[in-house]
């Protein structure tokens, strides 16, 4: 199967080459029973890679259990992974599998890994290393045989040093790692992606898809979607069912995304609203220079922080043409990330710098 046919089969949406290379790794590596951390940030489809796994692999005939480990209370979580028997605690008022014998012969799929209480972690690691585990109130062990993907949002290696995730289970779970890169890093595929979307929600709704124009194109590649796919999703799911004369332009979209808002709340950058279909182009032009002064923003943060790292390290001398020097400082550590395919490990390495010297840089420059 190549690549192309492999995305088509699979729902997974895009041509660029951070996308095709990803799912080159994930086919050499889905047919092993190995296992896999894909990191992401939220709703950029890392479900979407774990059912491809495990639907391209040996066990595919057997279940896909999806677990969301921040969605469960802590003090149900191993029961619910685990099992337990009738009357082990109070509500316990019958017998019940956990996910992992419901799992057994196929795929565990631990979403928002980061999340799992670190009592859990550990009979999580016992159970992965040992392929048994004893559910709540029993005397004998289960066996099982349960292939385990995970994804998280967070840096576990940051996790792992601020003692709010085990270094042994990072390990384990880490034998390879996928990086999904956020929507705003492939910004070629948003097009492919939007029409993809429209087409699915009105064949499922049984409505005639409506024509979406270049000037909308322009506005959805230009906005950084920090909510990812979800976030494109919502939003021309929510301009298809809006829309009545079958056509979806940028006024359309302008009031379904926070065009006018950053990340930062320190920020004081100007607010602007669609008014008229006519002024569609000035918007366009508005948004081109909102970008062009976040970008300034973001440069005097950099030479900000370059100053208070040396104020911090006792060194008071006079920082002079520091912004050139961060500038390249970032541009190498993202050519570092990108070679290494977001592997920390390799990019530090790449860099000749240590990983926590790496991690300190990566917060510093937001990437």
């Amino acid at each position: 199967m190549t690549v192309e046919e492999f995305k088509k089969k699979y729902g997974i949406i895009g041509k660029s080459k951070e996308i095709n290379d990803l799912v080159d790794i994930t086919m050499q590596v889905a047919g092993s029973d190995i296992s896999i951390l894909i990191y992401g940030e939220s709703g950029v489809g890392k479900e979407v890679f774990a059912k491809a796994i495990h639907s391209y692999s040996s066990r595919s005939d057997k279940s896909l259990v999806s677990v969301n480990c921040g969605a469960i209370p802590e003090g149900l979580l191993e029961s619910e992974l685990f099992g337990h028997k009738k009357g082990s605690f109070t509500g316990a008022v019958e017998s019940r599998k956990g996910y992992f014998e419901i799992a057994d012969g196929g795929t565990l799929f631990l979403d928002e890994i980061a999340e799992m209480p670190l009592t859990t972690q550990v009979r999580l690691l016992r159970a992965i290393e040992l392929k048994e585990f004893m559910k709540i109130g029993a005397e004998t062990v289960t066996k099982v045989d349960v292939r385990i993907i995970a994804a998280t949002n967070k840096d576990l290696q940051y996790e792992v040093e601020a003692k709010r995730f085990r270094e042994d289970l990072y390990f384990r779970l880490k034998a390879v790692t996928l990086s999904i890169p956020p929507l705003r890093r492939r910004k070629g595929d948003i097009e492919e992606l939007a029409k993809y979307l429209i087409n699915n929600y009105c064949t499922e709704n049984n409505i005639e898809p409506p024509i979406i124009t270049i000037d909308a194109l322009d506005l959805l590649r230009n906005y950084n979607w920090p909510g990812n796919i979800r976030e494109l999703k919502n939003a021309v799911e929510s301009a298809t069912t809006l829309n009545r004369d079958g056509v979806l332009n940028a006024q359309t979209f302008l009031p379904l995304i926070k065009i006018n808002q950053v990340n930062s709340d320190s920020r004081n950058l100007p607010i602007y609203l669609k008014k008229s279909p006519e002024e569609v182009d000035r918007e366009l032009l508005y948004r081109a220079l909102f970008e062009i002064k976040k970008d300034i923003m973001e440069i005097k943060d950099l030479i900000y922080h370059q100053q208070m790292d040396v104020v911090a390290n006792g060194n008071h001398d006079t920082v002079k043409e520091v912004v050139s020097l961060d500038q390249v400082e970032k541009e190498a550590i993202i050519n570092a990330l990108d070679h290494s395919r977001g592997n920390k490990r390799n990019a530090a390495k790449m860099l000749k710098i240590s990983e926590r010297t790496l991690y300190r840089k990566i917060k510093e420059y937001g990437l």
